[in-house]
């Protein structure tokens, strides 16, 4: 965990607090001053006091959220004010942004009442495209909400009552489904009957559950008809209780738990015992979300009932019910669409897109955000993590179509598929150019297949990418291995193999032809029939021979060898495209502003002018097939001609072979990296140079600065990296970084697909 000392030097450093406030247009110069606000201002102003509705084109409001509070219910701190308050309101401010970039000023009041709360929020709404309500007391918060959504045209929501409720549904929908168990006869008993616990028990009712089934329970104890506070002309009497108010005999939490078959707690700590959870019926289902310590705690009611079910709200235990894999998700997608309000069918496609993404394949990368080996849907993994980016794609979407279907969206979506891709450029430049390099490989020719052969099939890593593979429709995997391995490893990850293709190499009955024309390429470099045998008993070698004869369209291998190992095959049996001499590697490499494309970084250690030139030439080749038109720089220590040297001069003479053999290529060094990026400092110093803007596809003098380089890019640079990609060959081969993730292995399946594509023509 962490110290008071940390926590407090966390909000405290450098600038103080969480939040900030970034221009998005440029201001740095008069005209730009004069655009930005007086006189050039004034048009966009005239424009929206004729067509309100533009406010959304011509200003931040659409992507912009209220965060507002009284600090009346702050976490578990209780009633400590507005000013107390701030840092939590900051921080759903930093989540918001992180988790579904949207942005946020959050807004404390001095308001003791809720008529001053509702009166503050109708006089914001010209500000902002929704309101999220946070940390006020109930029952005024349900009033609060309620009088809002009445007079607001824009989405208000109270993430302490719905948050939990949605998250915690959706958890409950899925152990219901572990368990067995109907939804419409489980019998659920709540601790907590605050703004959290009634509006659970309201959304547990959408989903299914019946309302005579549910107990509910305060700090007196059950709530009961004929409850003296719950009489109508009780003074503290509570409507919203009340409503859950049973005829039982029922009196304590204890006595309720008695054969239930779920607890939810939102109450205090240590409020159910050991032997209150084995009172509960046979696999119970526990959800002890107070926070920060539980109703009862994990490794309690493990100890008591081994076939529990348990959340909490604690991040250190399995199911942890975490707010914000609601909150920011939902308000993407009621923006997104221009909603009116957040309905409860809005809320319920948010809990039900959680529940079914929780049965997905888990990425390697939320696996190790989490430091575990595997996430697998179960009893200890009900609903995704928070930082699974796809939490964004599937339940924004789910929550833009459910506002759409209800009639509540100003601007509803037509094309879903277009939506989720402009979510996907939300989470980084990565995902916006794979998804542009997948919906090539989609747009292959009716009917034409695209088999992509993985030489390591009984790999777990391989087949959970090559199940991807097939369901993005990126081509058709094909697994080589021994097939009751490959079906075993694919049980052990729970992959339906249904569509992939699996090959014994030792079994195929092109093996022997294989194997003959592998000697009759090879018998005159030292290897002999018996030879090529044992090569090609080796997959690698196999899957190059099949892609050589066309068997297959496309190889990706490596993830367990070497990078000189998995590419050796390829060298020994495919040839050079033509007009080319050797064989290249390049990363592409994503910044917040640029893009770049990084040459040789795995293949040539030492390459002379003529290689030099041969690399720069297919990596700008490779940038026009991303859709960027290439300016090269080759690098040196040298800036044209500073320092007399050997190596300086390989990089001058490989220029000037680019320039008689591709004049129309801008390209221009030898250079210093510096050099390549200053355009201010280049055009003014070396005036002469082709390079007026900024270089986008950087050639190294060398492997061993090109493999420094990019690894430092990506390191402390903070570049998403996207490779290797292997150049020069004339079939479409692609070896993988030794332990290369599920998605790298998706996104270098994408580009082998495109390639191949290109090869046939």
């Amino acid at each position: 965990m962490f110290t008071l000392e940390e926590a407090l030097e966390y909000h405290s450093r450098a600038r103080t607090g969480k939040i900030e406030v970034i221009a998005t247009k440029p201001c740095v110069t008069q005209r730009d001053l004069s655009l930005a606000y007086s006189p050039g201002v004034a048009e966009p102003c005239r424009v929206i006091h004729k067509d309100p509705e533009s406010v959304y084109k011509y200003t931040a409001k659409g992507n912009l959220v209220a965060v507002v509070s009284n600090g009346t219910a702050v976490l578990g701190l209780g009633n400590i004010g507005p000013l107390a308050g701030k840092p939590v309101m900051e921080g759903k401010g930093v989540l918001f942004k992180r988790f579904a970039d949207i942005d946020v000023f959050d807004i404390e009041l001095n308001a003791k009442t809720p008529e001053e709360i509702i009166e503050c929020c109708r006089m914001l709404e010209p500000t902002f495209g929704g309101i999220n309500l946070e940390d006020i007391s109930a029952p005024d918060c349900f009033k609060v909400e309620e009088t809002l959504k009445e007079m607001l045209e824009i989405p208000v929501f109270h993430d302490d009552q719905h948050g939990t409720a949605i998250i915690s549904g959706a958890a409950l929908v899925n152990a219901c489904e572990i368990m067995g168990k109907d939804l419409a006869k489980i019998r659920v008993v709540f601790n907590g009957a605050g703004a959290s616990g009634i509006a659970c028990a309201n959304f547990y009712v959408r989903l299914g559950v019946k309302r005579e089934n549910i107990t509910m329970c305060d700090t007196k104890g059950v709530l009961y008809k004929g409850r003296e506070d719950l009489d109508p002309a009780h003074p503290k009497y509570n409507k919203y209780k009340a409503a859950f108010a049973q005829n039982t005999n029922d009196r304590t939490l204890a006595d309720a738990l008695i054969e239930a078959d779920v607890f939810c707690g939102l109450s205090v700590a240590n409020c159910v015992t050991g032997d209150m959870a084995r009172s509960m019926a046979d696999h119970p289902i526990i959800f002890a979300m107070a926070n920060p310590d539980p109703e009862i705690t994990y490794p309690e009611a493990k100890s008591a009932r081994s076939d529990v079910i348990m959340a909490t709200g604690r991040s250190d235990y399995p199911n942890q019910v975490n707010n914000v894999l609601g909150f920011p998700f939902i308000f993407r997608g009621a923006l997104d669409v221009r909603a009116r309000s957040i309905n409860e069918d809005m809320k319920v496609a948010a809990a039900y897109a959680l529940a079914e993404l929780a049965k997905q394949d888990v990425p390697e990368a939320v696996c190790n955000a989490y430091g575990v080996d595997r996430l697998e849907f179960g009893t200890d993994y009900l609903i995704p993590k928070p930082f699974d980016l796809r939490v964004l794609l599937w339940e924004a979407v789910a929550v833009a179509k459910a506002a759409c279907r209800t009639g509540v969206a100003r601007l509803p979506i037509t094309d879903f598929e277009a939506y989720r891709e402009r979510l996907e450029r939300r989470l980084g430049r990565s995902k916006e150019i794979i998804r542009q390099v997948i919906n090539k490989a989609k747009r292959r020719p009716s009917g034409q297949t695209l088999k992509i052969a993985y030489p390591e099939g009984n790999n777990d890593k391989i087949i959970r990418a090559a199940a991807r593979v097939l369901e993005e429709d990126i081509g058709s995997p094909v697994l080589l291995g021994s097939v009751d391995d490959i079906r075993a490893a694919a049980e052990k990850s729970s992959v339906n193999l249904s569509g992939i293709e699996l090959i014994d190499i030792f079994t195929h009955p092109k093996r022997d032809e294989l194997v003959r024309k592998f000697f009759d390429m090879r018998c005159r470099k030292g290897i002999t029939l018996s030879e090529s045998q044992r090569y090609l008993s080796h997959r690698d070698y196999f899957a190059a021979m099949m892609l050589k004869e066309g068997l297959v369209d496309a190889v990706v291998c490596g993830e367990a060898r070497h990078y000189p190992e998995a590419i050796r095959p390829a060298l020994q049996t495919i040839p050079l495209a033509e007009g080319l001499k050797h064989v290249s590697g390049l990363y592409l490499l994503i910044f917040k502003n640029r893009i770049i494309f990084c040459a040789d970084t795995t293949v040539n250690i030492l390459p002379d002018s003529e290689t030099l030139a041969e690399i720069a030439k297919c990596a700008a080749d490779t940038a026009k097939r991303f859709d960027i038109e290439p300016r090269v720089a080759l690098l040196s220590y040298s800036n044209f001609g500073s320092v007399k040297h050997p190596m300086v001069e390989i990089v001058q003479k490989a220029v000037e072979i680019l320039r008689q053999h591709h004049p129309d290529l801008v390209v221009d060094g030898e250079m210093q990296a510096n050099t390549a990026f200053n355009v201010e400092f280049l055009t003014k110093t070396f005036p002469f140079s082709r390079l007026k803007e900024e270089a986008n596809v950087l050639v190294f003098p060398g492997l061993t600065s090109g493999n420094i380089a990019y690894k430092l890019l990506i390191e402390l640079g903070g570049a998403e990296a996207i490779g290797p990609i292997l150049m020069g060959l004339s079939k479409s081969y692609h070896v993988l970084q030794m332990g290369a993730s599920v998605d790298d292995i998706v996104n270098i399946s994408a580009i082998a697909a495109v390639q191949a594509l290109r090869l046939k023509g």
